[in-house]
Parts: C-alpha cells; structure tokens; sequence
C-alpha cells in the first residue's frame, strides 16, 4: 500500500519545485486544467519518449517470437464530425448529471448516493457525494448522526427509521426527495440527464449547426479513420499497431483528485490490427507488456493491480478489457492508470459503414499460398489451371478479405505522470555536511525519467574547479540533461537536487585537478564512488540505457 499523501501538501511541493501549475492561476485558475513546469515538462516528456522507445521504435517480440510491426501517427484534434458520429460519441458519449436548483452546483448522477425511509406516511432523503455505493454507506450514517445531534427533523426522522434504503441518484425511485449533498444545502436535485461529455466548437465564420465541430475526446478514432492510408502507404501486413501521443478533450463535470480526473489531456495510445482467429493471443500479450512496463519504470508491483472487467462494465464495443490500475495516495481502492481492451471489428465496421469506404484487409500472402497450393496439378495445363483459378476466386478468396480485429493499449501520460511523482515523492533522513541527521525530501525517479540527469558541481569555485566543472558540464550537455550548480555548500546542492529527483552529482574537487577522477553521488544510496572523468559519459549511459 502506498503512504497517504496529504494531496493539498503535496501540491503545493509540486508547484514550488516547478512540477505542475494550476492553469491561469493568476486569474484564479480554471478547473479541470493544468501546466507543468521546468521540472514536470522535462518528466512528462521523458514518460512520453519511454514508451514511444520501448513500444513503438523497439518493441519487444510478440507471443510466437515474431517481430512486431509498429509505425506512428500525429493526427488532428479537430477531426470531421461524422468520426465522432461513427464512433458513437455523438449519439452516445455521455455521463447522467443532476443540478441544484438552489445553489446551482452540479453533480454526476452516478456519484450521489442518497438514504431513504417513510416514516410517518412521509418520505425522507438525504444525500452524499461518493464513488461507489460502498463508500457512501458510512458517510450517509455519519450524515444522519450529525442531523440527529442538530435535531434536524430529517435528521432525527431517518435516525428513527427501522430500516433505510440505498439508492444512487440514477437508480432513486420518482417517489422520494432528491435533496442536494453540497454541505449547508437545502436545494432540491433535478432528475439526472445525459450530459454530452465532448467540447463543443465551430470550423468556419458562422457558428451554426453545419459548422458544429468537436475537440476529440480520445486520440483512437483519428487511427481507424488513416487506417486504409497507413495500410497503403507503408505495405503493412498483419499483425501491425498504429501508435499515437496527443491531446484529448473531455469535458468532465468533476475534475479532481489533482491532476488525475483533467478536462485536458494526453493520451499515449496504440490500435494494434490482428487477423480475429489470433486476437485473444494478442489482448492477453498486450495486457502483461503493458504492466510489466510499468514496474519496469518504478512503479511498485504491489501498487499495481491489473483488473478484468465484469461483463457488466464492458464498453459497448468491447470483447475483453483489463484496468491496469494504481494505488495512488489519494484513493483507498486502486485507480484506472491504463486500459487494455480487446475491441473487436466495432470501429473499423463502424466507420467503413458510415464513410462507404471498404476497410478490409486482403490476406494477399495468405491467397497466393493457397493458388500455388492448389494451382501446382495444373502446372501443365494453362487452360484447366485457368479454370481452376476462376473456381477458387469465386468460392474461397473472400475468406482472406476481413475485417481485422483491433487491440488497443490507451495509457494516460498524465495519470502515469501524476503515479510517478507520487511513487517518487519520498521524506527520509540523511546526513548534512556535519554528519547530523536531516530530514530531506527526495524524488526517488527511475533514472530514465527523471527530468535532470546528473548535476555537476565544483567543489569550491577556485583553484580551476569551477572551469574543469563547467567544460565536463558542456562536455555532456549534448548527450543528457544535465545541471551546473555552484551556489552555497555541497550538502546543501544535493538536496536541491535530491528534491527534484536528480540520480547522480559529480563533484569536481582537488584530486580531480591531480589524477582527473571525479566523485559521482548515488541520489537513493548516497554511495559516492571516484571515477575517471573520462568515464562519467558511459556511466550515465549505462544507467539510462532501456535494458
């Protein structure tokens, strides 16, 4: 299990170091958006070329041992509407909302939880905001305690009841009161109804209904839309995965939990086309890489928990699909950090019917297998094997024209972002330049990730350390980045750069200025180990390297 994090301490550490802003904070903020900064651009970045690296440029062999064909795309996020109608975002994309009529806020239907009874021949309510129905039980009881004490007749009247009844605001019965859950409320809910989830724009100078555009909710539909063109221009043959980091756009009633529930997004998404008869093979390898991605890059194996969904869960396009989930520090129950899910023929269909466009693929090797397996008795009869041919088009070729099935790892760079810095964030002790014990803050980054390499730092600035640190400085600047540090004492340089996360420090001191060997500090073990300068480049290599 993770440390709890006191998530408003938290942060506020990320905006001091330069990790994340609220956006336009100046102005207040707005919510649901937010800005990274010197330290979190470079993290988020490092997230992003990690997977581009080990999922797109080198994956791994797939089940059988095969090479895995992937290619890229950087598709736009305003796309033509009817994609989003295909999709079914259009007609379908939607959370149940319930408003306050009193004080105006608003809620998602599936979040509010209410507890009810007759008592007297009258109805009685009262609500909570929560995830689940489990988390709301103790809360409604706690609700109606704190009513009962005030003697408020709700309150008491349910307090008084001999049994409750449990409802969400999308299953409460038409009969009871739809009371609002905000603290100090007495407002009344309206009944829940669908509340369109996509951001809403126009393409051209009238905004009119013919003009209506959408910023994409999900980077996936812009694959299956240059399907065909990917297939054509680089003579792809099944198994192949198209792949694709972008913006996404949803416009969530209740963004929080800090950056993990965002109106503004970005996704790091993979469509991988598979023949159907090899589709389970393919979910079920594309489930384990992914997670095992993960703890490849730090993340705690116990902190992630893969989860199945029940058949009730499942999207509606969905065969299969497994939640690669997290146990962040603001949540008592694991949360959504990857879907890996088994979408069938649903969205190539789909859009091949709306757009007219034929999107199956011809199993071209498969075919010509087959003519040369049954053409060679007719090798030497051009007529007869002719007629042969004709034969085998007719009845058997549209078996190697179908529509492929598609697997589709969605990871959220942001979520792994936000489980990274959390996973990091560590508060430990250590000795000061006095040898005493401090307490210092560490951000404990895999070193692929962590946004500043190494730090170099001269010993004292004179006696040439300062220049010899510097030239190693630019020396590896081209490779890595890398930080020059030459401010206040040593001990104090590490822990700013322990607090942003920096793996190694090399000191440049007067043994340096003798035999040209440097000290390089272990940011986790705080082991220093003297190495010839000539060799820092290789070390650094050697610890960012993939495998």
């Amino acid at each position: 299990m993770p440390t709890k994090l006191d998530m408003a301490k938290f942060a506020k550490f990320c905006k001091d170091m330069g990790f994340v802003f609220q956006s336009s904070e100046i102005y207040g903020g707005i919510n649901g958006f937010w800005d990274y900064g010197p330290l979190g651009v470079e993290l988020k970045r490092n997230i992003k070329e990690a997977w581009w690296q080990d999922m797109v440029r080198n994956p791994p062999p797939g089940p059988d041992g095969q090479e895995i064909r992937m290619v890229g795309l950087d598709c736009s996020i305003i796309m033509n509407p009817n994609v989003w109608v295909a999709s079914g975002h259009v007609g379908g994309f939607s959370d149940p909302m319930v408003d306050c009529l009193k004080c105006k806020k608003r809620f998602r239907a599936d979040k509010v939880h209410f507890a009810c009874a007759v008592v007297d021949s009258a109805p009685h309510a009262i609500s909570v905001e929560a995830d689940n129905a489990t988390d709301a039980e103790p809360l409604l009881k706690e609700k109606i305690a704190k009513l009962d004490k005030k003697k408020h007749p709700v309150g008491r009247a349910l307090k008084a009841a001999a049994q409750l009844e449990y409802h969400s605001a999308t299953a409460l019965p038409a009969s009871w009161p739809r009371p609002c859950p905000a603290e100090d409320c007495d407002g009344t809910l309206t009944e829940p109804r669908a509340f369109n989830l996509m951001f809403e724009s126009h393409a051209g100078p009238i905004a009119s209904d013919e003009n209506k555009v959408y910023l994409r909710p999900e980077t996936a539909q812009g694959i299956f839309a240059n399907y065909k063109n990917v297939l054509d221009s680089s003579r792809l043959k099944l198994p192949f995965g198209i792949a694709q980091v972008g913006k996404a756009f949803r416009n969530e009633i209740n963004p929080r939990n800090f950056t993990f529930r965002s109106r503004e997004f970005e996704q790091m998404e993979i469509e991988f086309f598979c023949h159907p008869n090899e589709s389970r093979k393919w979910y079920e390898y594309w489930r384990d890489l992914r997670r095992q991605w993960y703890s490849r890059l730090g993340l705690k194996s116990e902190n992630l928990v893969p989860r199945e969904q029940g058949q009730e869960e499942l999207a509606h396009y969905s065969v299969g699909t497994t939640d690669i989930e997290y146990m962040f520090p603001f949540s008592d129950e694991p949360q959504e950090l990857e879907g890996v899910a088994h979408r069938g023929d649903f969205d190539l269909s789909a859009h091949s019917s709306r757009s007219g466009k034929d999107l199956k693929y011809f199993d071209e090797e498969g075919w010509n297998a087959l003519l040369q397996a049954r053409l060679e008795a007719f090798k030497d009869d051009k007529a007869k094997r002719e007629e042969e041919k004709k034969k085998l088009e007719k009845e058997e070729k549209a078996q190697f024209q179908f529509v492929p099935h598609v697997i589709e790892p969605s990871a959220g760079a942001d979520r792994f972002t936000l489980a990274v810095l959390c996973e990091a964030y560590t508060e430990d002790t250590a000795p000061d330049a006095k040898g005493n014990p401090e307490t210092r803050i560490v951000m404990k980054f895999h070193p692929r990730l962590a946004p500043i390499k190494a730090a170099i730092f001269p010993l004292v600035n004179k006696d040439g350390m300062d220049e010899e640190a510097k030239k190693l400085y630019r020396e590896l600047k081209p490779f890595f980045n890398v930080v020059y540090d030459q401010s206040g004492a040593i001990g104090r340089r590490y822990r700013r750069q322990d607090e942003a996360g920096t793996p190694f420090c090399i000191t440049v001191d007067g043994d340096t200025m003798k035999d040209g060997t440097v000290t390089i500090r272990d940011r986790d073990t705080l082991k220093q180990e003297r190495i010839p300068k000539s060799e820092v480049r290789k070390v650094l290599e050697k610890a960012l390297s993939p495998v």
